[in-house]
């Protein structure tokens, strides 16, 4: 089920002067880490009943006071200054039954005409583990008022032009929730009259299926469709790369109905301006490339991708030219108008023995396909994988600078090495608890399965068997193990 969630758009001004506040979220939170945001979190129970539309106005004011101090109705705001900074504090404390009592309290002043306007409602798309359903609101800044961040949750926040804002972020300097980078988008001009009526029609749009323009990083569009993969994960990400040149990367979905909302979002593109040039393949698995051959014959576009996935894609694809390590991908320019924009690819087998990554020149995002996932762990099934050879990929990447890693399944994150090293890690522990158990004598997959593999939920241990299989192969490859394809055991010295 959905969260439910309110975040506030707060502004002075209008045309070119117009100013929202964005606040900066702390570098160390798991969700949107380090992220400019707009305040705002999820409906709890000082709101009222989920199911009453007035929970998410009241949860929009609670948490634009609680995280800026901005108090929209004017009751609250006559009430003495000590009791808001004390309620305040309150609230931002650990004790969560004092905060909830000292905000009650503080509302027994409201008068109830807190300057608050719906503006629309988005649902995260279904690549994240956790999905929200949030209400923007729209609410003018009190005169006098002067939001103040206390540090914590938050490190700092300011008042900005949408214009900037975008600036910013197209240099680089800063990242953005992807929802309120849409919404700046639709505010640039500062017209608010207008911006309500293309964010409802946005929002409207989301709700008959639309895709999702989602950007973690400058010029990569990632966009989220329904595939075959393997469980948890239900979607893989399919990423539209450029400004003005764009290459499509992996789009996997062979539902005709998912297809259909990609043609839309690429039609779209193109009647923006944009020339499609190429559909790219991080490997040849199912669920990259169940739809490549439609959108190679819709647009005439050649596919590629390593030449071990070249020979194995399905029939009927427009094939072009094989991409090596090192190859480089044309953009033309950056968002921001840097020249000689492009990908480089990165040759990182293991999981599949043609896999590529990606990583742009400009900003240093990578595109990763299915090295390291941010909703699951990556299955090594032999003979396509091999275990050695992945840990090496890995260690690849983990060595490269990245700075924004954008994985097949889940959504994009800022902490590329330490997830890396999460995945090198948890390797580590497989191949040292199947050692360990070798200690106690022989054993087939069968007998080692649920003592390497204890952890993991009955469905998912078909899949942990390949991955134990692998680290097998591995340790006979080290030496350290001997096995007849049936029964293995230690190597005595």
């Amino acid at each position: 089920m959905d969260r439910l969630a309110a975040a506030v758009l707060l502004y002075r001004g209008d045309g070119s002067a117009l100013e929202l506040l964005l606040v900066h979220r702390a570098p160390e939170l798991r969700f949107f880490g380090d992220y400019l945001a707009l305040p705002g979190g999820v409906v709890d129970s000082t709101d009222g009943d989920p199911d009453d539309p007035g929970a998410l106005r009241r949860c929009a004011e609670r948490e634009l006071f609680e995280e800026t101090g901005v108090v929209l109705d004017s009751g609250m705001r006559s009430a003495p200054a000590a009791q808001r900074e004390a309620a305040r504090h309150a609230m931002l404390g650990s004790d969560r039954a004092a905060g909830q009592a000292a905000w009650a309290n503080l509302r027994t002043s409201a008068r109830g005409d807190a300057d608050l306007v719906e503006l629309c409602r988005i649902k995260t798309p279904a690549f994240a583990p956790v999905r929200y359903d949030t209400a923007f609101f729209l609410a003018t800044l009190p005169h006098g008022a002067t939001p103040d961040i206390w540090p914590g949750e938050l490190v700092g926040g300011r008042m900005v032009t949408p214009r900037s804002a975008l600036t910013e972020w197209s240099q680089g300097a800063c990242h953005i929730v992807p929802p309120v980078l849409v919404l700046l988008e639709l505010l640039r001009s500062g017209d608010i009259a207008s911006f309500r009526q293309r964010a409802a029609a946005l929002a409207a749009g989301f709700e008959r299926g639309k895709l999702h323009r989602v950007f973690f990083s400058p010029g990569i569009l990632m966009a989220c469709l329904a595939t075959p993969t393997l469980p948890p994960a239900t979607t893989t990400n399919c990423f539209v790369v450029g400004t003005a040149r764009l290459s499509i990367i992996d789009p996997g979905t062979p539902d005709p109905a998912e297809q259909a909302r990609l043609f839309e979002l690429l039609d779209e593109l193109v009647a923006e301006g944009a020339e499609l040039e190429a559909v790219v393949c991080t490997h040849h698995h199912p669920d990259h490339v169940g739809a490549v051959r439609a959108v190679s014959q819709r647009y005439q576009l050649p596919v590629r991708g390593h030449a071990k996935t070249l020979e194995r894609l399905p029939s009927g694809c427009l094939l072009g030219a094989p991409i090596e390590d090192g190859s480089r991908l044309d953009l033309g320019n950056a968002p921001d108008g840097s020249p000689d924009w492009h990908l480089e690819a990165m040759y990182t087998p293991g999981h599949d023995r043609g896999h590529l990554a990606f990583r742009d020149s400009r900003y240093g995002a990578a595109i990763v396909g299915d090295m390291v996932s941010t909703v699951a762990t990556i299955l090594i099934d032999p003979p396509e994988g091999h275990m050695a050879t992945y840990l090496a990929s890995l260690r690849r990447l983990r060595d490269t600078p990245i700075s924004t890693l954008h994985p097949a399944h889940g959504p994009a994150t800022l902490r590329a090495r330490a997830l890396l090293e999460k995945f090198l890690a948890h390797r580590q522990a497989r191949q040292t608890a199947l050692l360990r158990a070798l200690e106690s004598g022989p054993g087939s997959v069968e007998s080692l399965l649920p003592v390497v593999y204890s952890d993991v939920p009955e469905p998912m241990l078909p899949y942990a068997s390949r991955a134990l299989l692998a680290g097998l192969e591995m340790s006979v490859e080290e030496g350290v193990v001997e096995g007849d394809g049936t029964t293995w055991q230690l190597v005595r010295r």
